[in-house]
């Protein structure tokens, strides 16, 4: 299968209008290993299906450029008073700042890492049992969820795995990382809570406000793989795009890859030893009032042999609930509301079944 795939792949690409861009991307889907099993079989060019436009494809930044910008570094050991300033100001103009001497363990960070590296590192035939375009079983592992009406692939695999509410079956997950799983769960939503807290006191309301709105009760975790990309100059680890929900939690190995746009300028978000990023959703930009601001993100191809790993947790209130719109909190005659009420069902359907090229789904609902 190997041998068949790499002949597939490395054959000179047809320009013309004949290209059939659909049983291309079929014929990779049906191998079920992923942009993986493309390296494994050495391919030394990227299948059209994965090429971008230039104009969205990451350009070498001129060693002069000056001065240099950066994603701010907070300690949450210092002052909560301290701490809350910079989380609110961070969030309000940014809307993405790493955290580093928090409440999770090194040693669980590592183990994270390590365990969601090694399930994408599995034989071929152990890997492809979880190949699957659906979360029925609340857990599935493949390339690009729109894949197949995406513009372009990004140069990426990713095991999903719903952590709330209804988590797959302990036998669903796959024992290589079953345990870590379940230990960054634990850690990853204590967390979460007390950001979300430091949050609502940026903006001067009680500090259970997000949790009382059921803001931790829906978590998606993301377990993406970026292998290294032989062309990337033609392709992306990830598109631009911004994040749907409230909250996110970025755990990173050190391989660089993370951007944000700040500007006409793309950021790079540099790992930092025990550090985790975190940036802001829609969701919370328009309970927020627009006070945080949800930043468009991508992800560079992975120009290294080794492998970026990143693990997304991604915060949302229950599907289930009253509509949602700016807090009443934070609007007054003086600071109308910006965004019209929705319910989250419909924000996320929105939000899935729009291009995913990083047009932000809160102007849909921009008053």
């Amino acid at each position: 299968m190997r041998k068949s795939l790499n002949m597939a792949i490395n054959r000179k690409t047809n320009p013309d209008q004949n290209y059939d861009r659909l049983q291309e991307v079929t014929k990779f889907d049906e191998t079920r290993t992923g942009v993986k099993g493309l390296v494994d079989s050495g391919v030394t060019t990227i299948p059209r299906f994965f090429h971008h436009p230039p104009q969205n494809v990451s350009k070498p930044k001129p060693e002069t450029q000056t001065p240099k910008l950066s994603i701010p570094i907070i300690d949450l050991s210092g002052p909560r008073s301290t701490v809350v300033d910079q989380i609110r100001l961070s969030s309000s103009t940014l809307g993405f700042f790493q955290i580093i001497n928090h409440s999770i363990p090194k040693h669980v960070m590592n183990r994270m890492l390590s365990s969601i590296k090694s399930f994408h590192e599995l034989p071929d035939d152990m890997r492809m049992q979880y190949y699957r375009r659906d979360m029925s079983q609340g857990i599935a592992y493949s390339t690009n969820f729109d894949l197949y009406h995406s513009k372009a692939a990004s140069w990426r695999d990713s095991l999903q795995v719903r952590l709330a509410p209804s988590p797959p079956k302990s036998k669903h997950v796959p024992a290589v990382c079953r345990d870590a799983v379940a230990e960054w769960d634990r850690e990853v939503v204590k967390l979460g809570e007390e950001v979300m807290g430091m949050l609502c006191e940026g903006l001067g309301v009680k500090t259970d406000r997000l949790k009382d709105m059921s803001c931790l009760a829906d978590r998606i975790m993301a377990g993406h793989y970026y292998p290294y990309c032989p062309q990337p100059e033609l392709t992306v680890g990830l598109t631009w795009h911004t994040d749907p929900g409230v909250l996110t939690v970025v755990l990173q190995n050190e391989v660089t890859g993370l951007q944000v746009k700040c500007g006409q300028d793309w950021i790079d978000v540099k790992p930092v030893p025990g550090g985790l990023v975190i940036n802001i959703g829609d969701m919370l930009q328009i309970i927020s009032n627009d006070q945080y601001k949800s930043v468009e993100h991508r992800v560079v191809a992975n120009p290294f042999h080794e492998p970026r790993v990143s693990i997304p947790v991604f915060f949302n209130p229950s599907m289930m609930g009253d509509l949602h719109g700016p807090l009443p909190e934070l609007v007054s005659p003086n600071k109308p509301a910006v965004f019209r009420q929705f319910t989250h069902s419909d924000f996320m359907t929105r939000f899935f079944t729009k291009d995913f090229d990083g047009k932000s789904v809160t102007n849909y609902y921009r008053i």
